[in-house]
Parts: C-alpha cells; sequence; structure tokens
C-alpha cells in the first residue's frame, strides 16, 4: 500500500439520509439512564470508523443494503436506540423509546483503500465526510442516538461509520451492540448476547453516602489557562506511534520492582511526564493524570451479561508539577498511576453514582489534567459484518471530543511497516508540542545510565 497522507482528498456522495426502525414493533415505554451514564462528562457525540477490505467471497452483496437490513433486525433487540433522550427533574436523563429510528446514510467515495495508506489510524483525511454531520442531529436531547454511514470505495472496500450519542454505552457496550449487528448481517436471528437495560443497578443509593475520595471532580480555577482555553485552531494535534522498539526504550526508565507494569501504565507514566514539562506549569501547581478504568467485572454478584450502558470511572492520579518531573525515573508517575487505577472497585462505582447526585453531575476537572482512554481491548477490530474483520476499527478521532485539549485515546494499530503496536493522540499548543517532542525523544533515544537530561526537566518548572 502507499505511504499514508494527510493530504489526500476525495469526493463522497451522499444520498439523502434515511431514518432506520426497528424492524417488528417494539414497547413504547420510558427508559432511566443510570448516575453513571448521564453525568455531565458523557453528554457528547463520540464517532468510531471501522476500514473493511475487499472480499471476493461477498461478490454480488451491498454492504450498504446488508448493514441497512441488519440494523433495523438488530434494533428490535436494542430498541431504546431508536428513541429518543429527554430531560427530566434534577436533569435525570431518560430514553423515551419512540421507535423512531437511528439516522442512517448511504455514501460513495472516489478513493481507494489503499489510497490511505498502510498506517491506518486517526486523524483521518475527510472525516467529515465519512461521517456526516446531518444538521440538527448532533445534540444530547431530542436527537438520535446514533448516526451511520456506510460508504463504499471505489476498490470494493468500504467504510462503517458511526455516532453514538456516549450517555448510552460505554466502549464495551457499543462493541456488543455493533457484534450484534455484524451477527445479523450474517445471518443469525437474534444476538448471541442478548441486550440487557437495567441500569438502575447503577443509579446513587438512599441515603447517598460518599464512601471514597474522587479527586477528578475536584473544584479548580484555572488562573492561567494553560492547554485549557487556547483555540483549538490554535492548537497541535499530533499521533504518536508506540511498538515494540519504542516500548522496550522506554521501559529502560522503569524501576525493577515496577516491571510488571502493565504496557498502557508505562506510556501513561511517560507521557504524564512530557506533556507536564511541555506546558511549563509551576513547580507547586498541582497536576493529574485520570485513565478510564472499566469496572465491568468489579461487581459481587456480576453485573447481568449483555448489560450495555457505562460502566468506568476516572480515577486521578494526582500530585506537583515538580515532583513529578524532577527525574527521569518513571518510577514516581508509575506508582502514582498504579494506585489510582487500583483504587476503581464496586463501593467506588457507587460512590461515585452518589457524587453525581450529591453535587448535580459535575463535570471533570480539566486544568491541570491529562485524561487517556484505552480502547485498545474494546473489540472494534473483531466486528465483522460478513467482510471479515477491519483493517482499521476504533475511535475516529485521537482526542476525547469532549476534552480534545486533554484528553487521549490510547488505539490499537500498524505503523507503516505492518508492526502492531498502540497510537497516543495529543494535542498541545504548538510551542508546547515541540517541547514534547523533544521530551519523548530522551525517552526514546537515552538510557538511565547516560547521565544525560532531559532538555527541558526541573529548569522549566
Amino acid at each position: 500500500m502507499a505511504a499514508p497522507t494527510q493530504s489526500l482528498v476525495f469526493t463522497v456522495r451522499r444520498s439523502k439520509p434515511e431514518l432506520i426502525a426497528p424492524a417488528q414493533p417494539t414497547p413504547h415505554e420510558f427508559k432511566q439512564l443510570s448516575d453513571i451514564d448521564d453525568q455531565e462528562f458523557l453528554r457528547f457525540q463520540v464517532p468510531v470508523i471501522q476500514f473493511y477490505r475487499h472480499d471476493s467471497s461477498m461478490q454480488g452483496r451491498d454492504p450498504v443494503k446488508v448493514i441497512r437490513e441488519a440494523l433495523a433486525q438488530t434494533l428490535v433487540f436494542y430498541y431504546p436506540f431508536a428513541g429518543r433522550l429527554r430531560e427530566g427533574p434534577g436533569r435525570k436523563l431518560v430514553v423515551e423509546c419512540t421507535s423512531e429510528g437511528v439516522v442512517f446514510i448511504e455514501a460513495d467515495a472516489d478513493v481507494t483503500l489503499e489510497q490511505f495508506g498502510d498506517a491506518l489510524r486517526p486523524p483521518f483525511p475527510c472525516l467529515e465526510e465519512l461521517l456526516f454531520d446531518l444538521p440538527g442531529s448532533g445534540g444530547v436531547l431530542h436527537c438520535p442516538l446514533l448516526l451511520i454511514q456506510v460508504t463504499r470505495l471505489k476498490c470494493g472496500a468500504f467504510i462503517f461509520a458511526l455516532r453514538l450519542n456516549h450517555t448510552m454505552s460505554d466502549a464495551a457496550g457499543l462493541v456488543q451492540f455493533m457484534t450484534a449487528v455484524g451477527e445479523m448481517a450474517r445471518g443469525a436471528r437474534s444476538p448471541s448476547v442478548l441486550p440487557v437495560w437495567q441500569r438502575h443497578f447503577l443509579n446513587a443509593r438512599d441515603p447517598t453516602c460518599l464512601t471514597c475520595t474522587h479527586r477528578e471532580y475536584d473544584e479548580v480555577i484555572d488562573t492561567k489557562g494553560t492547554g485549557t482555553i487556547t483555540p483549538l485552531e490554535d492548537m497541535a494535534c499530533r499521533s504518536f506511534f508506540f511498538g515494540r522498539t519504542e516500548l522496550s526504550a522506554i521501559r529502560r526508565f522503569v524501576p525493577l520492582h515496577l516491571s510488571q507494569s502493565t504496557t498502557f501504565e508505562v506510556i501513561m507514566a511517560c507521557l504524564w511526564r512530557c506533556r507536564t514539562i511541555a506546558l511549563q506549569f509551576d513547580r507547586n501547581e498541582e497536576v493529574r493524570m485520570m485513565s478510564i478504568v472499566s469496572a465491568r467485572g468489579k461487581f459481587n454478584p456480576p453485573l447481568p451479561s449483555g448489560y450495555y450502558g457505562n460502566v468506568f470511572a476516572y480515577p486521578a492520579a494526582v500530585t506537583t508539577a515538580g515532583k513529578l518531573c524532577e527525574n527521569t525515573n518513571l518510577g514516581y508517575a508509575l506508582e502514582l498511576v498504579r494506585k489510582a487505577k487500583r483504587e476503581v472497585n464496586e463501593e467506588y462505582m457507587r460512590s461515585l453514582a452518589d457524587l453525581m447526585v450529591i453535587r448535580g453531575r459535575p463535570f471533570l476537572t480539566v486544568v491541570g489534567s491529562f485524561l487517556v482512554s484505552d480502547v485498545t481491548r474494546a473489540g472494534f477490530g473483531k466486528v465483522d459484518f460478513g467482510w471479515g474483520k477491519p483493517a482499521y476499527g476504533g475511535p475516529a478521532e485521537c482526542v476525547v471530543r469532549s476534552m480534545p485539549r486533554t484528553g487521549s485515546f490510547y488505539i490499537p494499530c500498524k505503523n507503516s511497516k505492518g508492526e502492531e503496536g498502540i497510537a497516543v493522540g495529543v494535542c498541545l499548543p504548538a510551542p508546547a508540542m515541540e517541547i514534547f517532542v523533544k521530551e519523548l525523544d530522551f525517552f526514546l533515544k537515552n538510557t538511565p545510565e547516560s547521565g544525560k537530561k532531559s532538555t527541558f526537566n526541573t529548569s522549566k518548572l
């Protein structure tokens, strides 16, 4: 395949958007979201994109027709997705199951999959053409909960792009739904995992009781606006690839007693330090590293199989910029990251739901924060509509849409050589991005024994 290029330009011809309703009558009822679902931070639309190769065994089958029909069949089981969100007393979100349907767009593009290059990962060229923002469809209330565009490519490949109202599902719940569509597309009469609503499992207790500390919701005044109020057009957004070579280089800075740290944790610790130095926080200024941690396996008794609501938290590792960056050893940052992740259990989630009610669904702390969402094991890369696994499957953007200046995705992908690894999106003011790249290069090109110091170490703090 050709080398990846952000200068790729192509034309997409779209048919008139249509609403796909459930293939059979479904109940008209009202279903409350949980107190984890309807928090302020999740009230946005999250885009996902899947690239599928041409498959000669599917000759004569139209992916648009196949997916359209499978979607209607799947919505019989997942009929809340065909409804609309309403807001009740206390801003409580409720789905009115109206069977109005989800937006579906049929499209064709004058481009081949090969032209996108080997290293398929965000940012993608002409994304706004592959996932069309139908006017009036992108709100949280009274709008379609799903928008899907299937675009045929001139080589026989196709692109499946989806936009989800995040209050309805997390990554695992969305993959469960997409997998069901794939199963129906391949001839199943019902999903192998039947959906379960039962959002009351993650509602606040009565009476509410805060039993855990939730530093991710601290109220912090932004006195400087470092990286949080810079206009997005003045920000530099880049995607960084971490394969076996890059990870091995970074692990040289990990103390022996932390050698069992996961790939995710090691990269988190490294990027947190690089980003903090790049933004040149004051030495005594608090900085936060927040990672999305799934709690699906942490309940006793377990949540029902098929539950497709949001089941995660954002535990925060908190320290000062000076303490984080005073040496190049990643041990201090790693300890903080690992400790924060370990805090998430069933009681943490119960306390978090109570916090949402007590404090009126506060937004996450943005000031001094770096948020990462690891979707490497979410399963997007396994969704099969009959054309096999996608060449790429996952977030359509490398930064979190509701927090583009501070939120990043960890995405499984391959580089131009076909090596598997992780891509991480980073969005910073342009001058800070230059520093960030130099700091990251320090970890990739040196060893602790070299005696070299990072270029912008404590002298800039």
